[in-house]
């Protein structure tokens, strides 16, 4: 069911973008003051349009740009989006980061930060708080239970949970699950707490934004599974993007909310309510881990199957992407999504 959402996503990608307010024709690179920046789908556009909107308004005033929000309804709209050069630039999970940079000649230079100092964040498995759900009942694999996924090109909402639980227990959530549905981390969210699901993933950083916006949606839902930590969000630009132009968005990027006095603090304060403390710049290397964690995913469904050739296969891309990642790490002596 995940992979056949990827294909629907695909195949609708052109209603989509005309669904989500489409930028006007060759403003994306026709002309040379306006830019479409992409915003990640991790809850509503409304909510995501009343939390951008002031940052956005900041990014025009700093580097002299337009600036155009597009709100995708999924991931795979800002990548098609970005493909068909009908966005500039864009913030984008690590796993839709990838395939930005893969498929529509995206590039990384930069990535966020936690504003609570801890640098990175961890996917969740969350069920309603009155249920006796357990993680044992998860893995059961009886067909019981209605399991609510993220975007098939979610870190936190697919890729990590299949990654790190799923398929190192043989588990595939279209055979296991009554019903598996997809949904942003929002929605998810709420539907579990009023047990319209019995499980579904999720993130901290979600879970702390509804904390700190005071809903009382997160006392109805009960953590049962948490990954490892998982790297912070990437920022891409599409490399043929005017040189003038890229670093106009770098300056603006590296240096919002950074500083002291009363500016600094107001800009934090905007990035806050997106559980963003500023950005740093990065490169390819962030996206590393994502690519082992994807290649271990790979590995593992093949071997699960018993399909000796592809588990070859699999594991020898996965033992190149570790030998490129520990070679980085050992040069710099710092993990490779924070280079």
């Amino acid at each position: 069911m995940i992979r056949r959402a990827v294909l629907l996503a695909a195949s609708l990608a052109a209603l989509t973008l005309s669904a989500c307010g489409k930028p006007e024709a060759g403003s994306a690179s026709g002309a040379d003051d306006t830019i479409n920046f992409s915003i990640l789908a991790t809850e509503n556009s409304t909510s995501l349009e009343t939390f951008w909107k002031p940052i956005l308004a900041d990014m025009e005033k700093s580097t002299g740009l337009k600036v155009k929000p597009f709100y995708g309804t999924n991931y795979t709209a800002l990548i098609e989006a970005m493909r068909f050069k009908q966005t500039d630039v864009g913030w984008f999970s690590n796993q839709s980061g990838l395939e930005a940079v893969r498929r529509s000649n995206g590039e990384v230079f930069a990535r966020t930060f936690d504003p609570s100092g801890e640098d990175g964040y961890r996917s969740l498995l969350i069920v309603p708080a009155k249920s006796k759900t357990t993680l044992a009942d998860v893995l059961k694999c009886d067909k019981t239970l209605t399991l609510g996924m993220g975007d098939a090109k979610s870190t936190s909402g697919t890729l990590a949970p299949m990654t790190y639980l799923f398929a190192p227990n043989n588990i595939q959530p279209e055979k296991c699950f009554k019903t598996v549905k997809n949904g942003n981390h929002q929605s998810n969210l709420f539907a579990t707490a009023r047990g319209m699901l019995d499980v579904s993933t999720n993130n901290t950083t979600a879970v702390r934004l509804q904390i700190e916006r005071g809903a009382e949606v997160t006392n109805q839902i009960r953590v049962i599974w948490e990954s490892p930590k998982l790297p912070e969000d990437p920022i891409i630009w599409r490399k043929d993007l005017d040189p003038a132009v890229k670093e106009k968005l770098r300056q603006f990027f590296l240096t919002y909310g950074q500083g002291e006095g009363p500016e600094a603090e107001r800009q934090r304060k905007l990035l806050s309510a997106i559980s963003i403390g500023g950005f740093k710049p990065a490169d390819a290397n962030h996206l590393l881990p994502v690519q082992e964690m994807e290649a271990t995913e790979i590995w593992l469904v093949a071997r699960n199957k018993g399909d000796a050739a592809k588990t070859a296969e699999a594991l020898k891309a996965l033992e190149a992407i570790r030998a490129e990642r520990s070679a980085l790490e050992a040069k710099t002596g710092q993990p490779a999504a924070a280079q």
